[in-house]
């Protein structure tokens, strides 16, 4: 007895459209995923929009451990260099999400905790916003505590090498 291979096959041009409806609507998975094609996201786009967002929070008085932001110093004594505003920033970026870590120094007197949380903030709204990935999580590692006198101590040094 041969099989009907008709019964398992749409008869018309209205059934062969909806047998495959399910298949040829995809639903956009996200903001930079659309029907119309895919958006991507490089990590310097989002370290830049991290380290950017963070040195606006009060209390921040540089990014960075002592030897990034020594040779950070010296790149900006360079004629035409730039401010390298994704230093102290390393992120970890998807298709859809990205883990962002920050190593900063604190002004002394400020609340560590607080300055933490209105960093994680301002992160999470630049970047969600900026470029749609989704934040997963934002680590903060305080590396150093910008006492007054350090100022001072500097600003005598200068004077020092002058005379």
């Amino acid at each position: 007895m041969a099989e009907n291979t008709n019964s398992r096959l749409p008869q018309t041009t209205e059934e062969s459209r909806a047998a495959t409806a399910g298949q040829a609507e995809r639903k956009p998975e996200g903001p930079l995923q659309t029907e119309h094609g895919n958006t991507t996201i490089a990590d310097t786009v989002v370290q830049k929009l991290s380290g950017v967002a963070a040195r606006e929070v009060p209390g921040v008085f540089a990014m960075g451990n002592a030897a990034r932001r020594a040779f950070s110093n010296l790149a900006e004594r360079i004629p035409g260099s730039q401010t390298n505003v994704s230093g102290g920033v390393s992120v970890e970026t998807g298709e859809r999400q990205a883990a962002i870590d920050v190593s900063i120094v604190v002004e002394y007197g400020v609340a560590i905790a607080e300055v933490a949380e209105d960093i994680r903030r301002s992160i999470i709204q630049a970047v969600e916003h900026g470029t749609g990935l989704e934040v997963i999580e934002v680590n903060v590692n305080v590396t150093d505590v910008h006492l007054p006198e350090d100022d001072e101590d500097a600003a005598s040094d200068r004077s020092d090498r002058l005379e």
